[in-house]
């Protein structure tokens, strides 16, 4: 083993905006004090419940990945297992999340994108 993972790390338009929409999806806490990162307009953290933190970083001209375009692909995804699909699908939809992909209602997942264009699933537990 070389190292383990510190952080997830999303480019985004509005890192604190980003922070806030997955603190609202995963709880936690955004931009706690942390000794390996300072926190600014730039770069913004939420440390999980979980123990897993991910960090949202301000790219000045982000250009959101267009799933499933190849041209402008996902880059990278997160799954959130939920217990209640429909429930779930209508807090994100309030958070400001964006359906991309329902499945036509088959399948155990549905694929949506954060308001920053990010790619993420929710998955039945």
């Amino acid at each position: 083993m070389i190292g383990h993972l510190q952080c997830v790390v999303l480019d985004c338009s509005d890192a604190p905006a980003l922070a806030r929409f997955y603190r609202a999806l995963l709880g936690g806490t955004v931009n706690r004090p942390d000794p390996r990162w300072s926190l600014d307009d730039g770069w913004a953290t939420l440390h999980t419940g979980g123990g897993q933190v991910l960090a949202f970083q301000r790219v000045d001209d982000h250009r959101p990945p267009l799933w499933p375009d190849p041209g402008r692909p996902q880059q990278l995804h997160l799954d959130i297992c939920v217990q209640d699909l429909d429930r779930a699908h209508a807090q994100v939809m309030d958070l400001g999340a964006k359906l991309i992909d329902d499945g036509g209602g088959t399948r155990s997942w549905r694929i949506y994108a954060d308001p920053a264009g990010h790619p993420f699933c929710l998955v039945r537990d």
